[in-house]
């Protein structure tokens, strides 16, 4: 039943539900009130008063709209729809007083503050405040926190909005942020000096209104006007967040997220926040070509015939890498196939159904997560593999669902019931009547970790067996940001990884670095990093980096999202799609596209559902049947959150981030 009030806003009338708070009413009108602690996605705190409006007929005094719903308004004395007035006189006072307030203690030092140019309290201060001061008193000074790596403190310029506090505590699920004292003594600070232990703490850097906390790697560096914005995607996993790169000339600044409801909401990774000094380290940047064991620089000329000339007549083999873009992907099974060699994309292992998009996506997207009532995690470990999802699923435990898992106990901040951590324990669950679960809305997420064993198809089926008696949603849970595009492209080979290297003279190698290639056929790598690939390659052709090329990829609910180049590739280094088109003409057998665009349009021609950009498409259910499973514990795919790919094994940061995360393990307080 709908809760429909009418409230009069600066004189017009609207309708809207009468749970809504009339700082959301007021933005349904179109009117901009001014907030610091007010924050849509934590709860109402209330406490920085900048939000008041006047009630009409109200008491004498102005409201916080923020902590006021339409629903409590009082209507007229003939009955007339409640009145707000938010640019009255007394509204007016009542915001230049709270503005004088909140500046008695900041230091105003905005010319060397990094959050001078996008700081709320200057534009407010521009907006509804007064241009004098009526304080003579010296200003207060706090003593900064030292929170690790990630976030700097100036608690000075804190005006105590407690957003950092309501957000580590309510989104990130860590209790180490709080707030002491009273009055002037009150200050935002963390439990006995702890330093935050969270992989999404960078978000607090957002929240901020002022210059308390901001990024410590890029403090000092460049001013946001300075700055080239760019809308990309994250791949430093498969959630595909939404970002934007900020560029100032050739070089990644830094990234940010953008809101979207249905994948991340406003929130990113640690990992993918702070990982843009990866970006510019150990970079290939000139093709190289190995002659008496060693690696000499090549013109591209010299490098393409090379590739050519060692792949022609031969038995060849394609390796997609888990950043690759699918038009990349796509490129590649094209000419590898027209040499009549394999093309493979698991190159983890995981036994994941060719063909069959229910079987490696599965039925649910990531927004079903927030409703559900109930969900199963089999082999997967959310905190490490996707943070941003696991506060989704935290968000939907604190409103009430139930959280169960197959697998090691590990922290995930929320409460699990604990299933088992074996086969035998999945086996045991599927064995279960799950007719009492009908009309109840459920989500079964299955990790990497689970699919990567030798038994894995197995796992899989019988996971989906189950998700279909219990009539549950299905998710499968990806590690690799380019995994699911390189799947819908069916750049796979019956039989996996082996199947496909099996008798291979040639390995074409796409970005792989998470995989060993054994000695003996000769290998050609094209990528942006010299990692692990690149030092078993006879042949290097650099590549760009996911902020150097434009390019599609596919997040583990199967929604396309479009990345866009926000700089350009190192040196000598070209496109991906570029390259792999360059030695298709050597090789004699020309891919049919000049452009990205044409393509694209090819590729959109073989696999309709690309085209259909930032939705997720609805997956026949096609459930493997359930065969008989092994016996051993469910591993899970990613030990080390930080050192997950190439860019983020040639960030100090990253490197710096890991160790701390491995004493934390070890290390244990006197008191324990």
């Amino acid at each position: 039943m709908s809760d429909l009030k009418k409230v009069v806003i600066d004189g017009n009338e609207i309708e809207v539900d009468g749970a809504m708070t009339l700082i959301q009413a007021c933005e349904v009108a179109g009117i901009e009130i001014p907030r610091f602690c007010y924050h849509e996605r934590l709860t109402i705190a209330g406490n920085c008063r900048m939000c008041l409006v006047e009630v009409v007929g109200g008491p004498p005094k102005p409201a916080a709209s923020c902590a006021m719903q339409v629903r409590d308004l009082r209507p007229g004395p003939e009955g007339q729809a409640p009145q707000v007035k938010t640019n009255s006189p007394m509204v007016k006072k009542a915001r230049e007083g709270v503005m004088e307030f909140l500046l008695i203690n900041h230091p105003l030092d905005c010319p060397i503050c990094d959050q001078g140019g996008e700081c709320d309290l200057q534009d407010q201060a521009m907006a509804y405040g007064v241009d004098f001061s009526r304080f003579r008193e010296p200003k207060r000074a706090t003593e900064d926190l030292d929170l690790g790596p990630l976030v700097e403190t100036h608690m000075t310029r804190c005006i105590s909005c407690t957003r950092c506090v309501r957000f580590t505590t309510e989104v990130a699920g860590i209790n180490q942020m709080g707030q002491t004292g009273r009055g002037e003594d009150a200050e935002i600070t963390s439990y006995l000096g702890e330093t935050l232990d969270s992989n999404m703490q960078g978000n607090i850097i957002d929240l901020c209104p002022v210059g308390a906390l901001v990024s410590k790697p890029y403090a000092f560096t460049a001013r946001p006007w300075e700055l080239s914005k760019t809308e990309s995607i994250d791949v430093m996993d498969a959630l595909g967040a939404n970002i934007r790169v900020d560029t100032k000339g050739r070089e990644v600044m830094r990234f940010l997220p953008r809101n979207h409801d249905g994948v991340n909401e406003e929130w990113i990774s640690d990992k993918t926040r702070f990982v843009w000094d990866g970006l510019r380290r150990q970079r290939l940047d000139t093709p190289y070509i190995r002659e008496n064991g060693k690696l000499r620089k090549a013109g591209w000329d010299e490098a393409l015939t090379a590739a050519a000339a060692a792949m022609k007549g031969k038995k060849v083999a394609g390796l997609v890498g888990d950043l690759a873009p699918t038009e990349a992907a796509y490129a590649l099974k094209a000419m590898i196939e027209g040499q009549g060699g394999h093309v493979e994309c698991r190159t983890d292992g995981a036994k994941l159904p060719a063909g069959n998009r229910s079987g490696y996506v599965g039925t649910a997207t990531i927004e079903d997560i927030e409703n559900a009532e109930n969900i199963i995690l089999i082999g997967a470990n959310p905190r490490v593999e996707a943070p941003v999802l696991n506060a989704r699923i935290r968000k939907a435990w604190i409103k009430g669902a139930k959280v169960a898992r197959i697998g090691t106990p590990v922290d995930l901040t929320y409460d699990v019931i604990e299933l088992g951590t074996d086969r035998a324990a999945l086996q045991n669950l599927a064995d279960m009547d799950h007719s009492d679960k009908d009309g109840v809305a459920g989500v079964m997420i299955i990790g990497q970790g689970a699919l990567t064993e030798a038994d894995g198809a197995a796992v899989l089926g019988t996971a989906m067996q189950m998700a279909q008696a219990g009539s549950s949603k299905f998710m499968v849970l990806h590690t690799a940001a380019g995994r699911v595009g390189a799947l819908d492209v069916d750049a796979t080979t019956e039989g996996g990884m082996d199947a496909a290297l099996d008798g291979a003279e040639v390995v074409y190698n796409l970005g792989v670095d998470e995989a060993e290639i054994a000695a003996g056929p000769f290998v050609i790598y094209q990528g942006s990093h010299g990692d692990r690939g690149a030092h078993r390659a006879d042949i290097i052709l650099p590549g760009a980096a996911y902020t150097e090329e434009s390019g599609l990829f596919v997040n583990t609910e199967g929604r396309p999202q479009l990345a866009l180049r926000a700089s350009f590739a190192p040196g000598e280094a070209k496109e991906n799609w570029a390259i792999l088109r360059a030695l298709s003409a050597e090789l004699g057998n020309t891919l049919p596209f000049d452009s990205l665009a044409q393509l694209r349009q090819a590729m959109i021609a073989a696999h309709p559902h690309l085209a259909k950009v930032d939705e997720v498409p609805e997956n026949e259910w096609q459930p493997l049947e359930a065969k008989a499973m092994g016996s051993a514990d469910f591993r899970y795919a990613l030990t080390d959150f930080w050192l997950t790919n190439p860019i983020a094994r040639s960030s100090k940061l990253m490197a710096e981030l890991s160790a701390n995360a491995k004493m934390r393990q070890t290390q244990k307080l006197a008191a324990e």
